[in-house]
């Protein structure tokens, strides 16, 4: 049985969930469920094996979203992982700064 890590979803991230979920549902409904199936499967695999995705940025990993143009960013510990930033592709990489500081971090 594989172990997993606990997600911390930081406020600014699930904020940008929700923003993308009613920007989806708004242009077809359903969309926005099948969004919020991409992320969860996707935090799902960063659960158990965060490891398995590369350091991009600093010392965060990262993942990409199937189906939709999101880069989810998250650090983890032995027990936990916390989820930072959910970035859609198109934004201006400076966005990645502002947001992913070192002094914000939790360590």
């Amino acid at each position: 049985m594989a172990w997993h890590r606990e997600i911390i979803l930081l406020p600014e991230a699930e904020s940008d969930v929700n923003q993308a979920y009613w920007w989806y549902e708004d242009k077809s409904v359903g969309l926005g469920e099948e969004f919020l199936r991409c992320i969860e499967a996707g935090f799902a695999r960063i659960s158990e094996n965060p490891h398995h995705y590369p350091v991009r940025f600093d010392a965060f990993r990262r993942i990409l979203l199937r189906r939709f143009p999101y880069v989810v960013y998250f650090e983890d510990t032995v027990t936990t992982v916390t989820i930072y930033y959910v970035f859609h592709g198109s934004l201006n990489p400076e966005k990645l700064k502002q947001r992913l500081k070192p002094t914000d971090r939790l360590t």
